[in-house]
């Protein structure tokens, strides 16, 4: 039976030993921090230039709305029959229609 001896005092931790877990201690606290910074400028960023969507659009009859997208002074409709249709955001009137040809396959 062999016996593990107890030591009677904590080990003494020498200088370098302590250097590295300052520095590792440094690092997890500098990681924390910019993890925290790129939270912070996603949600400044995004929350600022949400996206306004009209409340109403009126469509041509028998189209759909398949994509929209959007600009400072416009926003466009993809409709399924294959056309455009671009509207003024401020007065929602038709500005341009842009038929699209089918591909061919």
């Amino acid at each position: 039976m062999i016996d593990d001896p107890l030591p009677d005092e904590a080990p003494v931790e020498t200088g370098h030993l302590r250097f590295l877990r300052l520095l590792v201690t440094g690092l997890t606290a500098t990681m924390i921090v910019g993890l925290l910074a790129i939270v912070v400028l996603f949600v400044m960023r995004f929350s600022a230039h949400a996206p306004t969507i009209p409340d109403n659009i009126t469509l041509p009859d028998g189209a759909a709305a398949v994509a929209f997208t959007q600009a400072t002074d416009w926003y466009a409709i993809v409709t399924d029959d294959n056309r455009i249709l671009i509207y003024d955001r401020f007065t929602g009137e038709l500005r341009q229609e842009v038929a699209v040809q089918a591909a061919k396959p």
